[in-house]
């Protein structure tokens, strides 16, 4: 058999989770062609067939789940032996691989790594924005060393510390009915607010995620006039006029040169933590060592 092909792994894993041959060629700045040739060579070489192709995209057989398991194992292990090497050097160069939601990004993320980048001017930073599940998918697949995200997800495969405490707000134009009970300094319930058509966000992001399941415990549906992919452009709709819209405390920057009103929300779901997260079995490098150090020394939870 021909030695392992981390090129082709790693396509492997990314036809898995996209489901199609187009969106990983994209990812990957490749052909189609090219991707599904790799693809046809590696099932003739190991006899099987690693995915059920349709109209609809790829899905992995049975066999292919048991491949791309082992892929992720590997590329782990390459990955865990690049972080062991990086201590044998003097610890003032490698580099620190974060994949970090835009919560993150907009939170006290930014200033921390200039000091970071400041204390170890020999480490290079490699920020990769992304969802929440798809931050943990890389950390999983060896792709990242750490991700920060929310916490509304399952990390029982992850060793975890809070990195930022973050609330819910509520935002809405100023002629909006809600507008008169919309207050920085007074908490609102969720329960006031269900009924009111809103803007959407990421669906099946984190924040998607939470509204939804709290308006599913009050047995309430959720009323979307629209449904964006970006904060930006959530505070613009919200700004025209489509209803209002949801976001956490670290994207309530956004607001600056309108003039909408907003307020937090009072229950108690709405207060929330971003989280760093690292796989429990990874070494930790230098790089590694250091920022998170960074991280516990500057964190200060909120009152």
């Amino acid at each position: 058999m021909a030695p392992f092909d981390s090129v082709t792994a790693r396509l492997i894993l990314l036809l898995a989770e996209t489901g199609s041959i187009g969106r990983a060629a994209e990812r990957e700045g490749i052909a189609s062609s090219a991707v599904s040739r790799r693809v046809s060579d590696l099932e003739a070489r190991l006899g099987v067939v690693l995915f059920d192709r349709s109209a609809q995209g790829v899905r992995l057989t049975s066999a292919g789940e048991a491949y791309a398991e082992g892929c992720r194992a590997v590329l782990r292990a390459i990955a865990d032996l690049d972080a062991v090497m990086a201590d044998y050097g003097t610890g003032q160069r490698g580099a620190l691989r974060l994949a970090c939601t835009s919560s993150a990004l907009t939170g006290r993320l930014p200033e921390l790594l200039a000091r970071y980048a400041d204390r170890h001017p020999g480490i290079r930073i490699d920020i990769q924005e992304m969802g929440a599940a798809r931050a943990l998918l890389a950390l999983e697949e060896g792709r990242a060393d750490l991700a920060i995200v929310s916490d509304h997800y399952d990390f029982t495969r992850f060793e975890i510390k809070a990195f930022e405490d973050e609330r819910v707000w509520v935002l809405a134009p100023p002629d909006h009915p809600l507008a008169p009970r919309l207050d920085p300094r007074t908490p609102i319930a969720f329960a006031e607010l269900v009924d009111h058509p809103l803007v959407g966000i990421h669906h099946t992001g984190s924040l998607d995620r939470l509204l939804a399941d709290a308006a599913r415990e009050g047995n309430k549906t959720l009323s979307e006039t629209l449904r964006v992919e970006s904060f930006p452009a959530l505070v613009r709709m919200v700004e025209a006029g489509f209803g209002i819209g949801f976001l956490r405390s670290t994207s309530l920057h956004l607001l600056a040169g309108t003039d909408l009103v907003c307020a937090p929300v009072a229950d108690p779901w709405a207060q929330r933590q971003l989280l760093v997260a690292r796989r429990k079995s990874s070494p930790l490098s230098a790089a590694m060592k250091s920022f998170l150090a960074l991280c516990s020394d500057t964190y200060a939870p909120s009152i």
